[in-house]
């Protein structure tokens, strides 16, 4: 297993590499361990000497800045914050089963972790470089390199000016007590708490303030979201909703799919998450594929940018069980039933309620 991670990782692509922890290690630590965390890369993992680094501020700004790791930790205030990342494509897989979606990793429920981050927070670097009045959106460019459509470039995306200027959008040079790890954006990454993975960019090389949105590939047509009736042979990428905000989910980590139970009293247990600063409120369970539900219990704490764990117990009869949960938010948000209704060509956004079908038999004796 490369980069140091836990060998019991379910790899969804060699190069490049993409793996995350099965449920039963996921759901093990709130924090979770950087060995088990999950990594979703475009590309490369590029080798930074830190002595050398530099993280530039330009475009519409009055101050113009380049700032060595060491003056960024020195010069600006350090904030740590818990923080879960989720990509995108979580739960793909599902989606898959509606339709095939080729070329996209087959991710199930395990492309999303936890963390403790320490670093800058975006906002006060903004506020050096002394803005302008009329920008927009903040871009960010990687040090990675990504070939794609015949050209190579580095990964990229942005966030609007608004979001950026939030006490919680960091320049983050730690993860869990220690340095950056490679995979996952050594020596200094943007994490975007409430926002998909994409835009928390790893190797920050560059920041630029704009009037518009990026126009990297990753933010102006790969991470867009497209009705179920369109294809990728009659897409318009202008047409896209770019991705932004994470919507609210509800995932099932125990007992897994295909479980095969004794009757009685059997305890469900899961993660939720909602997105933009919403925190998840209730999570419901049910045991007869939604026609009946049952409240669960909130069991771990919740930092405003956090995943929740939930557990439940339920006392089932013989026979085959269809497992369903499903989340509210604090904004009583909810996620959609029929997981075909949200189908889309690229795989993203799957926030339908989370089925795991089991069999219970009658107990021993």
């Amino acid at each position: 297993m490369p980069f140091d991670k836990h060998p019991a990782l379910l790899v969804r692509e060699r190069q490049p590499f993409n793996a995350g922890p099965p449920p039963a290690l996921q759901r093990q630590d709130f924090v979770t361990p950087s060995e088990l965390f999950f990594v979703r890369n475009h590309g490369t993992v590029p080798t930074v000497d830190p002595t050398d680094y530099r993280l530039t501020v330009g475009g519409m700004v009055g101050r113009p800045l380049s700032l060595s790791l060491d003056q960024l930790r020195d010069r600006f205030p350090s904030v740590a914050l818990t923080v879960t990342l989720q990509c995108a494509g979580n739960r793909r897989s599902e989606l898959m089963a509606v339709e095939p979606i080729p070329q996209e990793a087959a991710w199930e429920t395990e492309a999303i972790s936890n963390a403790q981050w320490r670093g800058v927070p975006l906002r006060e670097v903004l506020l050096a470089a002394e803005f302008a009045a009329d920008a927009r959106h903040v871009a960010f460019d990687s040090l990675d390199e990504v070939e794609r459509q015949g050209r190579r470039f580095g990964f990229g995306g942005s966030i609007p000016l608004d979001k950026a200027l939030g006490a919680e959008v960091l320049l983050a040079y730690e993860m869990n007590g220690a340095p950056l790890p490679p995979t996952h954006g050594f020596p200094l990454r943007v994490v975007t708490p409430g926002y998909i993975g994409a835009r928390s960019v790893k190797w920050l090389a560059s920041i630029t303030l704009q009037t518009e949105p990026s126009d990297n590939y990753f933010q102006a047509h790969a991470y867009k979201l497209f009705p179920p009736h369109i294809r990728a042979a009659t897409v318009d990428w202008a047409d896209g909703l770019m991705l932004g905000e994470l919507s609210i989910s509800a995932v099932i980590s125990s007992p897994l799919a295909g479980a095969t139970l004794p009757a009685g009293t059997i305890l469900v247990q899961g993660y939720a998450l909602a997105g933009g600063g919403r925190r998840i409120e209730r999570v419901d369970v049910s045991s007869d594929g939604g026609t009946t539900w049952t409240v669960a219990e909130l069991v771990a704490q919740q930092p405003p940018w956090a995943w929740c764990f939930w557990e439940a117990q339920l006392a089932l009869a013989p026979g085959a069980h269809q497992l369903v949960a499903r989340a509210w938010d604090s904004a009583t948000n909810t996620q959609p039933e029929d997981v075909r209704k949200i189908w889309n060509f690229k795989g993203y956004m799957n926030n339908a309620w989370h089925r795991v079908d089991i069999d219970v038999v009658p107990a021993a004796g």
